[in-house]
């Protein structure tokens, strides 16, 4: 496969907590590295699921974390975790990010300058963003090519929307060329009208921004991070890897 010219670095982002942002980065992640790009996953979020996808939590290794960049500025140090794919971990050490770095100079930029060392080693970068409209996901804002937003198909998520183009907005205001490059709507239920009528809302206000392909609700999709986080290998014929195999191509295609 041939390099790509420009490292795609994509924020997984919404500052509502439930909506399977995580599922969604490990997904595409693992997707995208059987594609036979290089990826990093890099986890951003205090609760540290992503790095629960891929280390047992009880594991008790000492691991550089994205808190030690962030919080003490040390190098940035990926773990290769399986073929084609590394993981920067996350730690309860985040909850301290958003008092330590408010009062650092430039300290909207730390994510971006400390990416600048290992980025080109990497054809895909992706961030979990925490749950929160913070200085951390400001970070990972300002650092990105691109900001995906997962989230339900209900009203409540879609009001949301407004909340961080707002937020975005006030980025631009201050120079930063910020915007939602992508939607994806996850935990699909066909079977509820609400759904349906909330995903067509969706698709009238943003059009092409928002992904072709649905995740669908799946039980299986709940049940991987426990069987080693690749939905591809634990249920290769559920909703979910079918989803997960078409919104990666769908990604592929849209940003190579």
């Amino acid at each position: 496969m041939t390099r790509k010219v420009q490292t795609r670095i994509i924020a997984f982002a919404n500052h509502k907590g439930g909506v399977g942002k995580t599922t969604c980065v490990a997904g595409v992640g693992q997707g995208l590295a059987k594609l036979g790009n290089k990826v990093l996953l890099i986890d951003l979020d205090t609760q540290a699921n992503l790095t629960s996808f891929f280390f047992d939590p009880n594991d008790e290794t000492e691991r550089l974390t994205i808190a030690d960049v962030l919080i003490r500025q040390e190098k940035i140090k990926p773990y290769h975790v399986k073929e084609n794919l590394d993981l920067v971990p996350s730690s309860l050490d985040m909850a301290l990010a958003e008092s330590t770095l408010i009062s650092r100079i430039s300290r909207e930029l730390i994510l971006t300058h400390a990416l600048e060392d290992i980025k080109d080693d990497y054809d895909y970068i992706l961030l979990d963003c925490p749950p929160a409209l913070n200085i951390v996901t400001t970070n990972a804002f300002i650092a990105s090519t691109d900001t995906y937003v997962p989230l339900t198909a209900e009203a409540l998520p879609l009001r949301g929307m407004m909340m961080l183009n707002d937020y975005l907005e006030g980025l631009r205001v201050n120079g930063f060329d910020i915007k939602i490059t992508g939607i994806i709507i996850n935990r699909f239920n066909t079977r509820k009208n609400l759904n349906k009528a909330v995903e067509q809302s969706i698709k009238n206000e943003y059009g092409d921004v928002v992904f072709k392909t649905i995740i669908r609700e799946n039980v299986s999709l709940a049940e991987v991070p426990l069987a080693g986080g690749d939905i591809q290998e634990y249920a290769p014929s559920s909703n979910g890897a079918r989803d997960f195999d078409a919104l990666t191509e769908e990604i592929y295609q849209r940003t190579k």
